[in-house]
């Protein structure tokens, strides 16, 4: 039986359960339940906090999880980064008061915020900046320059909006590019894990393309397999008027309009697009 973590709140909680309902795993009913059997697929859910996940993955208490990267690396767990899975991105850099600071090595001797200290502390060292102090806090890192607590901060960075506002901005390079990952144990179940894998890969496949259908003069369909392509090939099947032919093809989603247009372009006609619910490639 493969049991696997997930996290019980936050920004990961969400489309984690997510992923795995549309991969066909069974979802709690009560957010206070905090395991949940699933037989039909071999598998025991368990929701634990963020910060957890790595650490119960690592000491092999459950096989695998999904957590963030920053929250591994900030773990300290032995457990292993398996797949990306394509939301949650992010990323952690260091900011100060502007115009201060314009390079890592002066957080020589300063104190920096934050809520990743390992991560942090790790980044430093391998670049040899020895700061006065790391200085842990659990939220709301950007206030504690104003409030005295640090000369620093490291946090993550979407917009940058809410740093600005606080007289703050990023500099150097970013510490960690950061998404959601599947975690895993060394020693998870094989079987259990590759099942799991492949549905999570089908279903993100499923998010990434659609299923393009349309009508293709004969004479196109040279030009048409150039725009539509598919995986390996495309299907081409024959229609009841020999000068046209029907073609299927996976297409990337962000392509869709365009192809659409290039297609039409070149001749075809009843084109159609449909949504991927699941795949296997």
């Amino acid at each position: 039986m493969l049991r696997i973590a997930i996290p019980n709140k936050g920004s990961l909680s969400e489309p984690a359960a997510q992923l795995l309902r549309e991969a066909g795993y069974r979802q709690r009913r009560d957010p206070r339940d905090l395991v949940l059997a699933d037989p039909d697929n071999d598998a025991e859910l368990f929701f634990l906090r963020p910060r957890d996940v790595a650490t119960y993955v690592g000491q092999g208490a459950v096989d695998v999880g999904i957590t963030g990267r920053d929250l591994l690396i900030d773990s300290g767990s032995s457990a292993t980064e398996h797949l990306t899975l394509g939301f949650a991105r992010s990323t952690f850099r260091f900011a100060a008061p502007a115009g201060t600071l314009d390079d890592i090595a002066q957080i020589a001797g300063l104190r920096v915020a934050t809520s990743y200290p390992v991560l942090v502390a790790d980044h430093l060292e391998a670049r040899g900046v020895v700061p006065a102090q790391v200085v842990r806090l659990d939220g709301a890192v950007e206030s504690s320059v104003r409030l005295g607590v640090a000369d620093v901060i490291a946090d993550v960075v979407e917009t940058g909006s809410t740093l600005r506002a606080a007289g703050m901005e990023v500099f150097g390079e970013p510490i960690l590019t950061s998404e959601a990952v599947l975690i895993r144990g060394a020693d998870a179940d094989p079987e259990g894990l590759a099942r799991l894998t492949r549905r999570l890969q089908g279903v993100m496949t499923a998010h990434e393309y659609v299923l393009m259908d349309y009508d293709c003069p004969i004479s196109a369909v040279e030009r048409a397999v150039q725009i539509t392509p598919g995986l390996e090939s495309p299907t081409v099947s024959p229609l009841h008027d020999k000068q046209w032919c029907a073609v299927r093809a996976m297409v990337p989603r962000t392509s869709t309009n365009r192809v659409m247009d290039d297609l039409y372009q070149i001749g075809a006609r009843a084109i159609i697009v449909t949504s991927i619910h699941a795949s296997r490639l």
